[in-house]
């Protein structure tokens, strides 16, 4: 019994060697780093003598005790140069993995989900850029300025059709790699035209509609990029056995995005006052090109012919999922809650025109707003994946209307009779509501992932967000119909106070219908996840 088991360890330490020998080969073959040539020399010592014939009892003794001797040379070789290398490496994924990508294996399809929402956050480089063009060299006043800022968005509104598109009508035989690729460089030729200028070619009016051409088709190259990661998004949730990825593959996305913001905020301002927007649009081309760059890398199989791809079947699917009260309430929900009306576009022109702020202090507030919604995202990692979505949104709400009503002060003035800076009073305001918009969003996104059947989820997924999306363009045009009929213009604030008061208060009228949440809605993140262990 003893020597039958001597020879199996005989025979799996020789195995071992074997493997890590041929291993080695492999490697050198495929260009990779060959192991250490003090454990390659052992290997090859091994082999040597056991490749020796004997021509006496004596000298067969002799080779048989230096091979022994040779192979637990090669062992311990093997052990201190490569097994504990292997350990060490996995220990260092293992907390690259819970560190950084939030507990989440990292693959070519995560890294690729981070650039899109990354680039989506980074974009912000031209927002402040796109202000200015609109307000200081078009001329436009507070009401067009909110106006065509929520035509700008339209593009975010129809995401179903991106898609339906992405499911049912694939590019070039594959349904996400292509369309990123071409969303890219649509979005990178976008973003040259305008930082061009058009080449000089157009005059003012041929230059206007250009300008807002060019504005509208980057946006919906951006959203078309959003849906595809979207449907990556669900996809990777659905897929996964871990039931903690939803919740951590949507903070990683939307942590990426603030992250490309935070990037952005702290360059635009600064990029500004150096040199003119068309220049900034020209080095924000870069970034379409990045999302062109890093779909290549995406592991996709090509869908063949024989595959099913019945639009109309999607549709019927998309139709039988909206009809489920656990996913219309909470939808219609959504719109009410995001489709309030805003003062933002009045209250950029006041800070500019009245208050003097310039574009290097507007680059500094979106940078600490983004680091505000980074905060945000850790808040509610670390404490709130465990109150109830409906909790969550009541009273991120409550707190939020009088803190937005604040800016009161700063717009009478007050603040400087208490001797806060006008720069300090904004930024705190903005850091607190950012704060909260962050830690109400991500549980209606964990939601949204959770609700969407497969074979429609980048559909029903873009459905959802395409409500929320549409709800605040309602909520930006109804607030420029409010800012016309008020009076508010680039020069006259006499009605600012009155219009931040309706759209501060009109935030509370939603939660008169938030028992539409019962169904889905009391249960906490976390509650989620342990019922579908």
């Amino acid at each position: 019994m003893a020597e039958g088991q001597a020879k199996y360890k005989t025979i799996i330490r020789r195995l071992v060697i074997i493997l890590f020998t041929w291993s080695n080969a492999v490697s050198k073959i495929n260009g990779f780093v060959p192991i250490p040539s003090t454990t390659h020399s052992c290997c090859q010592r091994f082999f040597e003598l056991k490749s020796l014939k004997p021509t006496s009892e004596d000298e067969a003794t002799k080779i048989e005790t230096l091979t022994k001797v040779e192979e637990n040379v090669t062992l311990d070789k093997l052990y201190k140069n490569e097994v504990v290398k292997v350990t060490s490496d996995a220990s260092l994924k293992s907390r690259i993995s819970e560190s950084i990508f939030l507990g989440i294996e990292p693959s070519a399809e995560i890294i690729a989900i981070m650039t899109i929402y990354f680039v989506e956050g980074a974009l912000g480089l031209a927002r402040l850029a796109q202000t200015f063009l609109l307000k200081d060299e078009l001329h436009l006043g507070p009401a067009e300025m909110s106006a065509l800022t929520g035509f700008f968005s339209l593009p975010w509104t129809i995401k179903p059709v991106y898609g339906f598109l992405s499911d049912s009508l694939p590019l070039f035989g594959y349904r996400r790699q292509s369309y990123l690729i071409l969303c890219g460089i649509i979005g990178f030729l976008s973003y040259l035209a305008l930082g061009s200028n058009f080449g000089g070619i157009l005059n003012e009016k041929w230059t206007i509609v250009a300008t807002v051409t060019s504005l509208l088709l980057s946006s919906a190259t951006i959203a078309f990029s959003d849906v595809v990661a979207d449907g990556m998004v669900v996809q990777q949730t659905r897929d996964s056995k871990d039931p903690k990825v939803a919740g951590g593959l949507q903070s990683l996305c939307w942590g990426s995005a603030a992250t490309g913001g935070l990037l952005s905020a702290y360059f635009s301002g600064s990029l500004l006052e150096t040199m003119t927007p068309q220049r900034v649009f020209g080095v924000t081309a870069i970034l379409p090109l990045l999302v062109a760059f890093i779909a290549t890398t995406i592991r996709e199989s090509p869908i063949s012919e024989d595959d099913d791809i019945d639009f109309s079947s999607q549709v019927k699917e998309l139709w039988k999922a909206i009809r489920q009260p656990e996913i219309w309430k909470p939808a219609l929900f959504i719109f009410l809650w995001q489709s309030t009306p805003t003062s933002d576009g009045a209250f950029l022109y006041f800070m500019t025109n009245d208050l003097g702020m310039g574009p290097e202090f507007l680059g500094r507030v979106r940078f600490i707003v983004s680091i505000a919604s980074l905060t945000g995202i850790w808040v509610y990692q670390k404490f709130l994946r465990t109150v109830a979505i409906k909790d969550i949104l009541f009273w991120s709400t409550i707190i939020s209307t009088p803190l937005s009503l604040t800016s009161l002060i700063l717009i009478s003035h007050a603040n400087r009779a208490l001797g806060i800076p006008d720069g300090a009073f904004i930024f705190g305001d903005d850091v607190a509501l950012s704060i909260l918009g962050e830690v109400a969003f991500l549980p209606l996104l964990v939601l949204a992932a959770r609700l969407c059947p497969p074979g429609v989820e980048a559909v029903l997924f873009a459905t959802l967000m395409s409500i929320f999306n549409g709800a605040s363009t309602v909520g930006t045009e109804i607030g420029a119909v409010l800012t016309k009929w008020l009076g508010v213009t680039e020069n006259n604030f006499d009605n600012l106070p009155l219009l931040t008061i309706i759209c501060s208060l009109s935030s509370l009228y939603p939660l008169l219908f938030i028992n539409w949440l019962d169904e889905v809605g009391s249960i906490s993140e976390e509650e989620i996840e342990n019922k579908t262990k």
